[in-house]
């Protein structure tokens, strides 16, 4: 079996503001759980939606964890602060915390669900 590599996050991305795209379409449904609704464009998208059915529309649906972190995505706090308030909310239950929510934002920043706040000004 296959050892997974622990990557090591720097303390500086803790101190990231992260913010939600405009473009980013996203609903709870009455338990509080987000969904992303993201539209397949491109041609090579296109043809798998003709060829092999594909859908126009996928729907990406968060846990209760993930689904708390969104809504907590303001443009004001940073990925601490966000920990902070997952840690009162859930406790012990979220723990790795840290660990949990650096490879979160990394997942939400690859697949262009987050961008970043420039705090320079």
């Amino acid at each position: 079996m296959k050892k997974k590599r622990q990557t090591v996050i720097p303390e500086a991305y803790f101190n990231l503001v992260p913010i939600c795209p405009d473009v980013l379409k996203w609903s709870t449904d009455k338990e509080g759980i987000v969904t992303f609704e993201i539209e397949n464009k491109g041609i090579v998208k296109r043809i798998t939606q003709v060829l092999f059915f594909k859908p126009k529309v996928s729907y990406v649906h968060l846990d209760k964890f993930g689904s708390f972190v969104w809504k907590q995505i303001d443009g004001k706090r940073t990925i601490t602060e966000i920990g902070e308030l997952v840690e009162a909310e859930f406790g012990e239950e979220a723990h790795p915390l840290r660990e949990r929510l650096g490879t979160y934002f990394r997942i939400l920043e690859s697949y262009n669900f987050i961008w970043w706040v420039n705090t320079q000004e």
